[in-house]
């Protein structure tokens, strides 16, 4: 009591005081609060009228700590008046009074309620959130709701709507009207309950469980006595009085005093539910139908009887009435909680039958109802349930029961069910097939509540729940949050530089929301990283990113609309792509978003607008067609449109046509939203001669200005009758009372037609990247059936409804099988229109649209085959136009069935498909339409045989004899024997075609038909003698264009016209030559009239023309065994290699057999082994794949005969030797493949397995020779570098047989001697890099450690030869090497050049250069630095002679260097002193060679003047090899020279000199090559001076005393020989 009067007296003050009792707000509000835990109506309600006029003192910001305080309450009471007094305050509020720091706070704390346990803590924050949703627009409020799901969302929504209508009355309680107070109050708390959701699932009327006592005492005040009495009687005749009495009392009864819950449970008191007379049953029954309907019947109630009427469902005799009572609880409590109640009762008993009936009734019910706020996920795991049961009827119930939900979610509702078995599937999909094209009912019954609430909702609402319902029915589909698995590291593939992984995280993403199927709006990073490949370079990771918008358009739903400005305006940038096929799949991404999201969002803000000030002439007019194609279906439509009126008239003057086009036909649009008026107005700025030229437009646009949409008709007064409907049917104006058919008719909203346009407005194939492509693979292996049959089969019909569905449109498929066949006649009429606009599409479906023709062949309704004609014509001719060509597989899907209709009675069937076959002609080699041809003689049609007879002769007419296949034998004694035909149309072809071979190849054509009967070859001998007549009698009218068509092409699979008097049917319109560009056009007409000028003809040159009449021997014609046409030989040659190169590597023994012999025979033949260039890594793969399997699996395999492996081994070896002996073949192998071949060889010569086999040893003296053949033909450098990788390989492997690495070397040591031949042709940069990798994982310590010092000596000579071939040029070819000082390389490359002498004396540089050896070509850019460093050393006082010394050397190792660039900067005086010191050092130079050459005593001097070449005289001369012995000779001479001892060395014996090893750094070798170099130098030396000595006297002195010493050396070597000998 006193809790009351204060609050009361705050009120009052509160009121009185008004703003300045704004100070004391904070000190009362928390206590107030507080109090909200009072439970008695008369506190509470003093409370809130206190709270509600102190917020009219202060702001909702200075009572927001407050309140926030309370939100988190252990008292449910304080926090549902702290929500009601939320939502109460805000409706007070402005848009600026909610600011975002108030909301955000406010969000949160309400989103937490409504998840709270207690449901009026729910109600409280769903209207609070409502309100504010009300006040600041959804917009602003939906970022704090992001965590809300969707049912949750939806109440939020509808909260909004219902408040908005009570915001009048919200407040209008003063605390200075007490009296007003509670009315209003009462009314505004019962709304907060009663309109939380559509349906009437509210607290509109709720009761608390009552006991039975009290019960009986409500019931005796309503009921007769002696009812009550006979209740429990134990006769039935009284029990069944009594429920009479009951009914009669109900009848009576007012509702408001009719106590529903007491008269239930009186109904179910013993013996209850459990009645055995069916009479008194069914009695009771009705009885709570009744109460339902007359009385205010709560949940409560219907707990109580809802178990006894769903056990009584089942049964015969009272089923009815049971159904009758849960219908009626339907409409007193709502169908979704009484369906939800019953079907989860049903299913915990174990009865078949209730099961069954109570699916049965609720099918019903749900087309009575309607499927407003059915939840679909309460009741969907008992329908499982009900699928998987033994007992057929709860089976059957449960499919009937998923088609009448089917006609309300459609395919979404089968999501549910795609997990179970394939039988049970088919069983579902056949009941949704039953559902197709059928439209949902209209409801004929209401939840009472929900009925009368509703008819205040205005239009606004009733548009925006019929737009919103579709998307109700995917909220019932579970969602997957995938923001967790958008992983930074997915964001940063796709956003990498490279666009292979690019295109790999889009996959990814692909994948993971295919994988969710329904996906949240929270996507993580995902937008940012799609928009920014919509800008990709790579137009084809754009297309696949515009796929991924439209999977994430279906799997997000209605959420999508958060994502409108961050990723769909992109989309619309997209438009304006150059290539078509990205904007079409761009306008298709378009549709399916504003089919999720609306068009609201999309024409918000000015995005739009600054899309189309974009100067793009593409974007422009899929933008502008795009708004033309949507605006008329809108009600209502932002402000912000008016944003886009300049752009739009400027768009009226573009240059484009199709620009101007497009926005004149927008301009209706805009004005039927933005009125002429104001159209008009937005003229004033544009000029004076473009507003006289847009205002002229928009008074046309006024006149075909089309009228806005009307709202939807409500039918019923309710909701519920505002079901989706999917049929395509018109709107009705009936009232749904004339029944259930008008109801249906009546339900299709005016918006749903606008939908269908919509639909159909977009491109009618689906371009999908590899396809048709996938389709052909997947009949290939047999995963498909072979479009092959006599008649179609269902089987082949489901299968193209299936391959159809992601290719092609859903609408236009569903007409393409339609049963009635003007829906076809339709659809191929829209295929026509579209055939220009989608024709890379069509191309892309091309084989399933062929397949869907050939279906139309088998029909026999003349409409659709002249329509499919007709479209085939326009079909083939664009193909040609394209340059396309039919795969094998299109054909072959569709020419036998247009085969078929050549033999149609109707002439002008014949004609076209004639028309067709000739175009067919062009766009697939006519030499594989011969055999269709053929088959379709073998008809039992005689039309059709005569036809296909005809067309053969017109193929070999147009191109020769070639196009017969197989062979022109066989053909024409196929077609010779219809000269016997029965039928007279057929005999004549077969004439026809036979003397149209006679005219390609003369008296040939008897040999090639074979024999015939007397009669028939009569009859071909009188046909042939007429047509020669004829061709006699006309000659001269053969014109100069028609004689080529009948000299036979050499290439029959060229697709020329095969009938010259047939012309393509969609040009005859058209001129005679249609692809010549206008400007090459001859003006006939001007040719005509010109008389001015007289042409003066030539003189002819006069030949003799009589040999012209002689008879002419046509040559036979030969037939070439391989196809001559290019790309068909191209493609079937290497796709036979590459087939025939698989087979090696088979596991099979025969197989591998089989293809190495296919290959030795194309390696044999010269003229053919060139088409193995480009497989030979290939091969080699294979060879050495299969080496390793004979290693490691058929040689440890005892069942396999032994003589099959080494006749295996032989074919290899057999192979690799004919392939080696062609050096171009050979020198394709890459170093990789060497490698590996070289591996398996070298193993396979190591293998001690094949030494016991028969003939084992012949194999590897064959494997010897074959290495030897490798390392001699194949690419000098990549062999090189093979070997030093597998020497390498080898070492830090220990566990391949030892001696492995040691034959690596040997052919090391064989590749060594080639090099004096082979350094011109090897790279020695990729050698040294190869050297150097070697010498980085075996530095000198390393390889000195092995067991063996041969590997040390190897690379030592490898690289002592190189040096010595190439001087002190070697030093220049480091350049592959990154990092010199990670490897000994280069320091051991300078001594030993240094050693032999190469980096002084010029003279040796330009020896170099004129035996050839190697001639090296600095690159500008190295000799511009070289140049610029020696220049800057001249410049240095330290440097100076350095710099000069260098510059010398450089000039005479480079004698074309230009120095002038680098001289003509500098002084006078530095260019002389340059010059001067150059001259100085030149002569210093000349003086000392002068001593040295006249000394010629010491074997140093011979070194720096005689240059290093490695040119092996006795290999180089005679190829003879030297024997060790004569080594040693030279040897002594040698040291005798140098006056050392040779007593002081003993001689090695003759044993050690013949050993496989040689040794390396000292050995006979060197020897060998030191004589050589002597020998060659002289000549060269005497060359040199023979060539530039001045004088005779300065030549002698130069070269006398060498050339004496060699002489003398010459003659003793000579006699060494000869003694030896």
């Amino acid at each position: 009591m006193l809790v009351s009067m204060a609050a009361k007296c705050l009120a009052g003050l509160a009121t009185g005081l008004r703003k300045k009792f704004g100070t004391y707000a904070g000190q009362v509000v928390p206590t107030i609060l507080e109090k909200f835990k009072e439970k008695k109506p008369q506190v509470v309600q003093a409370l809130q009228e206190a709270i509600d006029a102190i917020f009219l003192t202060t702001t909702l910001s200075n009572l927001s700590e407050d309140i926030l305080s309370v939100m988190d309450n252990k008292n449910p009471s304080i926090k549902q008046q702290a929500s009601l007094f939320l939502a109460r305050s805000m409706r007070h509020c402005t848009q600026a009074a909610l600011p975002k720091s108030v909301l955000k706070p406010f969000c949160a704390a309400l989103i937490k309620q409504v998840n709270d346990s207690a449901p009026e803590v729910r109600d409280a924050a769903f209207e609070a959130l409502g309100t504010a949703m009300k006040v600041v627009g959804e917009k602003a409020v939906n970022p704090f709701l992001t965590d809300l799901d969707k049912l949750k969302l939806d109440k939020v929504r509808i909260s909004r709507k219902i408040k908005g209508e009570e915001t009048r009355v919200a407040f209008s309680v003063s605390p200075l009207q007490p009296s007003a107070g509670p009315s209003k109050k009462g009314k505004l708390s019962s709304a907060a309950g009663g309109k939380a959701k559509k349906t009437s699932e509210s607290k509109d009327f709720t009761e608390s469980e009552l006991s039975v006592e009290v019960c009986e005492d409500l019931a005796a005040g309503v009921l007769p006595a002696s009812c009550l009495q006979q209740l429990d009687s134990a006769n039935w005749k009284e029990r069944l009085a009594s429920m009479e009495e009951f009914q009669r009392a109900v009848e009576t009864m007012d509702k408001a005093a009719m106590p529903c819950q007491a008269l239930v449970r009186m109904l179910a008191k013993k013996p209850g539910w459990k009645e055995t007379n069916f009479q008194v049953m069914q009695m009771k029954l009705h009885i709570v139908a009744l109460i339902a309907q007359r009385g205010q019947f709560s949940k409560t109630s219907a707990s109580v009887v809802l178990d006894g009427l769903v056990d009584k469902v089942g049964d015969v005799k009272c089923g009815g009435n049971a159904k009758e009572g849960l219908t009626a609880i339907g409409e007193a409590c709502s169908l979704p909680w009484t369906a939800e109640q019953v079907v989860s009762m049903a299913f915990a008993q174990k009865n078949p039958k209730n099961q069954a009936e109570t699916l049965n009734w609720l099918a019903n019910a749900m087309k009575e109802f309607g499927f407003a706020g059915i939840n679909v996920k309460g009741f969907i795991n008992n329908v499982k349930t009900a699928l998987g049961a033994t007992n057929p009827a709860v089976r059957t119930a449960a499919i009937t029961l998923l088609g009448v939900m089917y006609l309300y979610m459609g395919a979404p509702l089968r999501m549910f069910f795609e997990d179970e078995k394939p039988a049970l599937l088919s069983q579902i999909d056949a009941e949704f097939e039953k559902m197709q094209g059928q439209s949902p009912p209209a409801p004929i019954r209401f939840t009472r509540k929900s009925a009368t609430e509703e008819e205040a909702d205005d239009g606004e609402e009733q548009e925006e729940d019929e737009g919103g319902r579709g998307q109700d029915i995917m909220d019932l589909l579970p969602r997957t949050d995938i923001s967790d698995k958008i992983t930074s590291d997915l964001v940063s593939k796709i956003e990498d530089k490279n666009w292979k992984i690019r295109k790999e995280g889009l996959d990814e993403a692909a994948a993971i929301i295919s994988d969710a199927k329904f996906i949240t709006p929270n996507i993580g990073e995902l937008p940012l990283a799609l928009k920014g490949r919509l800008g990709d370079s790579n137009k084809i990771l754009v297309q696949q990113t515009l796929t991924i918008l439209q999977q994430l358009a279906t799997a997000m739903g209605s959420g999508l609309k958060q994502h409108v400005k961050a990723l769909g305006i992109p989309i619309i940038t997209v438009l304006g792509d150059s290539k078509v096929n990205v904007r079409t799949a761009a306008m298709t991404t378009l549709q399916a978003w504003v089919e999720q999201t609306g068009m609201k969002e999309w024409l918000e803000g000015e995005d739009l607008s600054e899309e189309l000030r974009r100067e793009n002439p593409f974007l422009r007019q899929e933008v502008l067609g795009w708004l033309a194609e949507k605006l008329p279906t809108l009600r209502t439509v932002p402000g912000d449109l008016m944003l886009c009126v300049p752009l739009l008239y400027t768009c009226l003057e573009d240059r484009n046509g199709d620009v101007r086009k497009k926005a004149q036909d927008a301009l209706p649009t805009f004005m039927m939203h933005l009125g002429y008026d104001k159209m008009t107005k937005a003229t004033g700025k544009l000029k004076p001669a473009s507003k006289d030229q847009v205002l002229a437009m928009l008074e046309k646009a006024r006149a075909v200005m089309p009228a806005k949409p009307a709202a939807p008709a409500k039918a019923g007064g309710g909701k519920g009758s505002a079901e989706p409907s999917r049929a395509d049917s018109n709107a009705s104006k009936k009232p749904p009372s004339k029944g259930k058919a008008a109801g249906a008719a009546a339900k299709k909203p005016a918006a749903k037609n606008l939908k269908d346009e919509e639909d159909r407005s977009g491109p009618i194939f689906i371009l999908t990247p590899n396809a048709k492509e996938q389709r052909i693979k997947e009949e290939k292996q047999l995963k498909i059936l072979k479009w092959n049959f006599m008649t179609p089969r269902d089987e082949y019909v489901e299968q193209l409804k299936t391959q159809m569905s992601t290719c092609f449109a859903k609408w236009l498929q569903d007409e393409l099988f339609h049963f009635d066949f003007q829906r076809h006649v339709k659809a191929i009429g829209v295929m026509i229109e579209r055939l220009e606009s989608e024709r890379e599409a069509t191309i892309g479906c091309l084989d399933l649209i062929l397949k869907w023709f050939t279906l139309r062949f088998f029909d026999t309704n003349t409409t659709v085959l002249m329509k499919v004609l007709e479209y085939l014509k326009l079909l083939f001719a664009m193909l040609n136009r394209e340059n396309y060509h039919l795969t094998e597989y299109e054909a072959n899907s569709f020419a036998p069935y247009l085969i078929l209709k050549v033999g149609e009675s109707k002439d002008g069937v014949r004609k076209d498909v004639r028309a067709i076959l000739t175009m067919l002609c062009k766009v697939y080699p006519a030499s594989k339409v011969f055999p269709f041809l053929m088959d379709g003689t073998k008809s039992k049609n005689s039309k059709q045989r005569a036809e296909c007879l005809e067309e053969l002769g017109c193929l070999i007419e147009g191109y020769g004899m070639n196009v017969c296949q197989p062979t022109p034998a066989k053909s024409l004694k196929e077609i010779a024997v219809h000269i016997g035909d029965r039928d007279t149309s057929v005999r004549n072809a077969a004439l026809n075609t036979v003397v149209a071979v006679y005219n390609v190849c003369g008296d040939q054509v008897y040999k090639l038909i074979g024999n015939l009967s007397e009669k028939d070859m009569s009859m071909l001998e009188e046909r042939i003698k007429r047509s020669a007549k004829k061709a006699a009698a006309a000659p001269a009218k053969q014109s100069a264009t028609e004689r080529p068509q009948r000299e036979h092409p050499a290439n029959p699979n060229a697709t020329f016209l095969r009938k010259p008097a047939q012309e393509d049917p969609n040009k005859l319109n058209e001129s005679s030559h249609p692809s010549i560009p206008k400007e090459f056009q001859l003006d006939l007409d001007m040719i005509e009239m010109d008389q001015s000028r007289v042409c003066e003809l030539p003189d002819l040159v006069q030949h003799k023309l009589d040999e012209l009449l002689e008879p002419i021997m046509i040559p036979e014609p030969k037939m070439r065994s391989v196809s001559p046409h290019f790309d068909d030989l191209h493609n079937s040659t290497a796709s036979t290699i590459n087939f025939v190169i698989s087979q090696v590597a088979s596991g099979d023994i025969n197989t591998s057999i089989q293809a190495l012999a296919q290959i030795d025979e194309v390696l044999r033949q010269e003229d053919k082994a060139e088409v193995m260039s480009g497989h030979i890594d290939q091969f080699l793969i294979a060879t050495f794949m299969q080496l390793r399997l004979i290693y490691s699996t058929h040689m440890a395999d005892d069942r396999l005969d032994k003589k099959d492996i080494i006749k295996l081994y032989s074919c290899i070896i057999g192979n690799m030797l004919s392939l080696f002996s062609m050096e171009s073949l050979a020198r394709e192998a890459s170093m990789g493949v060497l490698k590996d071949l070289m591996h398996g060889l070298i193993t396979l010569m190591l293998d001690g397995r094949v030494e016991d086999i028969e003939d084992g040893q012949q194999l590897i003296r064959s494997v010897n020779l074959l290495v030897i053949r490798v390392l001699e033909k194949s690419d000098q450098t990549n062999m090189i570098s093979a070997l030093l990788v597998l020497l390498q390989d080898s070492l830090v492997t220990t566990a391949g047989p030892p001696m492995f690495s040691e034959l690596v070397m040997k052919c090391l040591w064989r590749m060594i001697r080639f090099l004096p031949e082979t350094i011109n042709s090897i790279n020695l940069d990729r050698i040294l890099l190869d050297v150097h990798n070697f010498m980085k994982v075996f530095p000198k310590e390393k390889l000195k450690q092995l067991k063996s010092d041969v590997p040390h000596r190897t690379l030592k000579t490898l690289l002592h030869t190189l040096c010595k071939l190439t001087g002190a040029k070697i030093l220049d070819h480091l350049s592959m090497i990154e990092n010199r000082n990670e490897s000994e390389l280069e320091a051991h490359l300078r001594r030993v050049v240094k050693h032999s002498g190469n980096l002084s004396g010029f003279k040796s540089d330009r020896g170099n250069e004129k035996t050839g050896l190697r001639t090296d070509r600095m690159s500008k850019a190295k000799v511009s630095d070289i140049l610029s460093e020696i220049f800057k050393k001249i410049g240095s006082k330290e440097n100076t002679k350095e710099g000069l010394t260098e510059l010398y050397e450089y000039k005479q190792k480079y004698t074309d260097a230009d120095l002038e660039p680098f001289l003509k900067n500098t002084s006078q005086f530095f260019q002389s002193y340059v010059e001067r010191g150059l001259r100085m050092i030149e002569s210093e130079r000349e003086g000392k060679a002068r001593i040295q050459t006249s000394a010629g005593t010491t074997g140093s001097c011979d070194c720096v003047l005689i240059p290093q070449h490695g040119v092996d005289s006795s290999l180089s001369s005679n190829n003879e090899e030297l024997k060790p012995a004569v080594y040693y000779e030279r040897l002594k001479i040698l040291r005798q020279r140098q006056g050392l001892e040779n007593t002081s060395r003993q001689r090695p014996p003759i044993s050690s000199l013949l050993s496989s090893k040689p040794s390396v750094a000292s050995s006979t070798d060197m020897l060998h090559s030191k004589l050589s170099q002597l020998k060659e130098s002289r000549e060269l030396y005497q060359q040199e001076h023979n060539a530039h000595s001045h004088s005779p006297t300065h030549a002698h002195t130069r070269s006398s005393s060498p050339a004496a010493n060699l002489d003398d050396l010459k003659k003793r070597l000579e006699r060494i020989k000869s003694n030896r000998q």
